[in-house]
C-alpha cells in the first residue's frame, strides 16, 4: 500500500508547506473565490427548492423530509423527480430556523464554508490517491506527495466549474455529498492500519458515511467504487457489496422502481429514436462537460430548450469532439494501464477513475436524466481532473526543468490560479441575483429559448413588462410549443388590453398542453374581458378539473359570476376560494361587498366578521365591513373599524372619503369636513367626494348664517 516519494513531486516549484499550512492556503484561496457570493438572492432553482418548499418550514412536520422530494413533491406523486435529498433538505430546514425565515445570507455563508472544508480534505484525499496509504511512527497518515497534492487542491479550490454549486443554494446537495463521499474515503482509509491490519469498524463507519451522501444527493453511493478499487480481501469486498447492494435497492425502492418522467425539451438526445444519433449526442454532451472542465470560461445556469442543437449526421463538424474527447481518454487509459511508470499507472488510473466514477449517474447510460448539462454535477468530477492537471504539471516540470526554470513554472502556475480565481469571482458575482445571472446566459446559450424566458420573467416580476414581452416573444420564437412563454405573455397582453392575441396564446398553450391549469385560468380571464363569458365559464372548469384545489381560479369564477348577475354562485365560488385558502382576501372582501350592494347587510356583516378573525389586519375587509355597519347605523362601531384601516393604510383617499361620509351622516360634521379635505388632496378626482364636500361645505354657511 505504501510507496516512495513520488518522484516528480519536488519539481512543482511551491513551497513545501506543513500540513497546517498547505490547508490555510488552500481555504484561503476557497474564500476568496466566492466570498463575494456571501450576500446574494436566492435565484433559478432555488425558489422551487427552498422558497416554495413547505417542507423547510417549522409548522411542516420533520416527517415529510422523508417521505418527499428534494423540491418537496411527495415521492409517490407522477410530478415528483425522485430526487431523495432528506439530509440536504433537513441543512435547509436548519437555515431557515437558525435565520428566523428565508434570509439567504445564512444558506450562502454554509455554502462558501463547505466548499472551503471539502477543498482543504482534499490535501488528504489527493496525498492517499497520488503518494498511497503511509504511516509515521506516530501512527500519522504521511504525503508523500506534498506540493502536488497541494497543487491538485488549489486547483479545485479554484475551479471556477464550482460556481453553481457554491454561489446556488441547491448546489448544496452536491457540497454535502461531496463532503460525505470524502469522509466515507478517508474513514475507509483508516481500516488500515500501520501494521496491515483491518478493521471491520471503519468499514462500516465508511458505509454510513457512503449512505449520508446518497442522502445528500445520489452520487454519493459512488465512492463505493472507489473503495472496492483499494480492496484485495474478500471479507472487505463483500461488507462493501453487502453496502452497495443494499443502498441501491433502497435508493431504487424510493424511485417507485422507475425512473422520473422528464419531456424532450429537458434532454432532447434522450427522445431520438435513432440509437445510432442518440448516442452520438450523449458522447457530444460529455466532451462539452470535458470542455467545461478545461475551459470554464463558457459558463451558463442552465443548457436545455435548444442551447445544444442536436446532431443529426456524421458531417457535422461538432463530432471533431467526439473524437478528440475519446483520443484523449484512450491515450490515458493505455498510458494508466501500459505504462512501465507504477507511479504513473496508479495516478492516472485514480484520476480517470475520480473523474468519471462521480459522473456515471449523470451520463444517460442506466436511466434519462432531466437535462444536457449541469455544471452542479461537475463538482466531484471536478476533483478527478484536477489530480490529472496536477499530474500532467508535476510531470511537464520534471521532464521539462532543464527548458525552463523553476521561477518561469512559478509564474505559469501563479498565472492560471489567478485565471481561474478571477474567472470565479465574475462568475460568483453573476449569481448574486437572477438579472445578472440570466443577462449572462444570452451570449452563452442565445438559442436556449428558456434563457429568454426568465430574462422576460425577471423583467416582468421587477415590473418592466414592456421589456419583457420581447424576450417572452424570442422565448415562443425558438420554442413554438414553450406553454410557459406563452402563458407569461398572454398575461401582459391581457393588462394591455391586448385580449385577441391573448385570447390566440393562451388558447395555443392549453392545446399544446391539455392539463395546463394555469393557462386554462388565464384564457378564461381574458374570455370574460372579451365577453364571451360561456367559453370563459368552460375554461375555468377546465382549470379546476386539472387542479381541483384552485382557490384563485374559484376568485376569478365568482367574479365571472358576478358579472352575470348569478349572484349565490358567485358567492359559492368564493366560498370555495376561501375554504381552500383561508387567507384569500380578494374573495372574502366581494363576498362582503355583493351582500352589501344585494342588500343583505347582515350577512355581509357576519361574512365581514369571519373574514377579519382570519385576517385581523386586512384594511380592504375593514374598510368594506365598515361600510356596511355605517349603513345598519352602528356608526361608532363603523368609525372604529374605518380609523383602524387608515392605521394600516393612512394614503388610502376612499376610507377618507367614506369616513366623511359616515361622519356627516353621524352630525360630526367638523369631522367630516377634515376627512373630506384628505381624500380630496390625497385624490382631487375621487368620485362623489367633491360633491359631498360641497353639499357639506354648503350646509356648515348655513348652520353659521343661521346661528344667532
Amino acid at each position: 500500500m505504501a510507496l516512495t516519494e513520488v518522484y516528480w513531486d519536488h519539481h512543482i516549484p511551491l513551497p513545501k508547506l506543513s500540513p497546517v499550512q498547505a490547508k490555510v492556503t488552500v481555504a484561503v484561496v476557497a474564500l476568496l473565490c466566492f466570498i463575494n457570493s456571501y450576500d446574494g438572492e436566492f435565484v433559478f432553482d432555488d425558489s422551487e427548492a427552498i422558497i416554495n418548499n413547505k417542507d423547510l418550514k417549522p409548522a411542516t412536520p420533520l416527517s415529510n423530509i422523508w417521505r418527499n422530494d428534494f423540491w418537496g413533491t411527495n415521492l409517490s406523486s407522477n410530478s415528483s423527480h425522485k430526487s431523495y435529498r432528506p439530509l440536504t433538505v433537513l441543512t435547509f430546514r436548519l437555515n431557515y430556523l437558525i435565520a428566523g425565515g428565508l434570509h439567504p445570507v445564512g444558506f450562502h455563508v454554509l455554502n462558501i464554508i463547505l466548499h472551503a472544508v471539502i477543498s482543504v480534505l482534499m490535501i488528504d484525499v489527493f496525498a492517499i490517491l497520488i503518494g498511497g496509504l503511509d504511516y509515521d511512527e506516530k501512527g500519522w497518515i504521511l504525503n508523500h506527495a506534498p506540493k502536488t497534492s497541494l497543487l491538485a487542491a488549489i486547483l479545485f479550490a479554484a475551479h471556477p466549474v464550482h460556481t453553481e454549486s457554491v454561489a446556488g443554494v441547491v448546489g448544496r446537495a452536491d457540497l454535502l455529498c461531496a463532503l460525505f463521499f470524502q469522509l466515507s474515503f478517508l474513514t475507509y482509509c483508516k481500516a488500515f492500519n500501520k501494521d496491515e491490519t483491518f478493521s471491520v469498524y471503519w468499514v462500516v463507519v465508511s458505509l454510513m458515511l457512503c449512505a449520508a451522501a446518497m442522502l445528500c444527493k445520489e452520487q454519493g453511493i459512488t465512492v463505493l467504487i472507489r473503495e472496492v478499487l483499494r480492496m484485495g480481501l474478500l471479507k472487505r469486498l463483500g461488507l462493501m457489496s453487502l453496502g452497495g447492494l443494499s443502498m441501491f435497492y433502497a435508493r431504487w425502492r424510493i424511485m417507485g422502481t422507475g425512473p422520473p418522467a422528464f419531456t424532450e425539451v429537458d434532454n432532447p438526445a434522450s427522445f431520438e429514436e435513432n440509437i445510432f444519433i442518440r448516442i452520438v449526442n450523449y458522447n457530444y454532451y460529455y466532451s462539452l462537460n470535458a470542455w467545461l472542465l478545461l475551459c470554464p470560461w463558457w459558463l451558463c445556469f442552465d443548457w436545455s430548450m435548444g442551447c445544444v442543437p442536436l446532431i443529426k449526421s456524421a458531417t457535422d463538424w461538432r463530432v471533431v469532439w467526439l473524437l478528440l474527447l475519446w483520443s484523449v481518454l484512450i491515450g490515458l487509459i493505455n498510458q494508466a494501464l501500459c505504462s512501465p511508470d507504477s507511479q504513473r499507472r496508479r495516478t492516472l488510473t485514480l484520476g480517470l477513475v475520480l473523474l468519471v466514477v462521480p459522473f456515471l449517474p449523470a451520463c444517460n447510460i442506466f436511466f434519462r436524466v432531466g437535462f444536457v448539462i449541469a455544471e452542479r454535477v461537475l463538482y466531484l468530477s471536478s476533483a478527478g481532473y484536477c489530480l490529472l492537471l496536477a499530474y500532467s504539471i508535476g510531470h511537464c516540470s520534471h521532464r521539462w526543468i532543464k527548458y525552463k526554470g523553476p521561477f518561469e513554472w512559478l509564474l505559469l502556475y501563479i498565472l492560471l490560479l489567478d485565471m481561474h480565481v478571477v474567472r470565479c469571482a465574475l462568475r460568483s458575482h453573476q449569481w448574486r441575483s437572477e438579472q445578472s445571472l440570466f443577462s449572462s446566459a444570452l451570449s452563452v446559450c442565445p438559442l436556449n429559448a428558456k434563457v429568454h424566458y426568465n430574462v422576460g420573467k425577471n423583467l416582468a416580476d421587477g415590473g418592466n413588462t414592456s421589456a419583457a414581452v420581447k424576450y417572452y416573444r424570442e422565448a415562443v420564437r425558438l420554442h413554438p410549443n414553450y406553454v410557459h412563454a406563452m402563458n407569461n405573455l398572454g398575461n401582459i397582453l391581457k393588462e394591455k388590453n391586448e385580449l385577441t392575441e391573448a385570447e390566440e396564446l393562451l388558447s395555443k398553450a392549453v392545446s399544446v398542453q391539455p392539463d395546463f391549469a394555469a393557462a386554462w385560468m388565464n384564457l378564461g380571464i381574458v374570455q370574460n374581458s372579451l365577453r364571451k363569458f360561456e367559453a370563459a365559464e368552460q375554461s375555468y372548469w377546465n382549470a379546476i378539473r386539472y387542479r381541483r384545489k384552485y382557490p384563485d381560479c374559484y376568485y376569478n369564477l365568482g367574479r365571472l359570476y358576478a358579472d352575470l348577475n348569478r349572484h349565490v354562485d358567485a358567492l359559492n365560488a368564493w366560498r370555495n376560494a376561501t375554504m381552500l385558502k383561508p387567507d384569500h382576501s380578494l374573495a372574502w372582501n366581494n363576498m362582503v361587498i355583493l351582500l352589501d350592494n344585494t342588500g343583505n347587510l347582515g350577512q355581509a356583516e357576519l361574512i365581514g366578521r369571519e373574514a377579519l378573525k382570519l385576517l385581523p389586519n386586512d384594511h380592504t375587509i375593514m374598510f368594506s365591513l365598515a361600510n356596511v355597519l355605517g349603513k345598519l347605523q352602528k356608526y361608532k362601531e363603523s368609525e372604529s373599524f374605518f380609523l383602524h384601516a387608515l392605521r394600516i393604510n393612512p394614503k388610502a383617499a376612499s376610507c377618507h372619503g367614506n369616513l366623511a361620509v359616515l361622519y356627516h351622516r353621524w352630525g360630526k360634521l367638523e369631522l367630516a369636513k377634515k376627512h373630506y379635505e384628505l381624500s380630496l388632496k390625497l385624490d382631487p378626482e375621487a368620485p362623489g367626494t367633491r360633491d359631498n364636500y360641497n353639499m357639506l361645505r354648503r350646509k356648515l354657511d348655513q348652520l353659521k348664517h343661521s346661528a344667532p
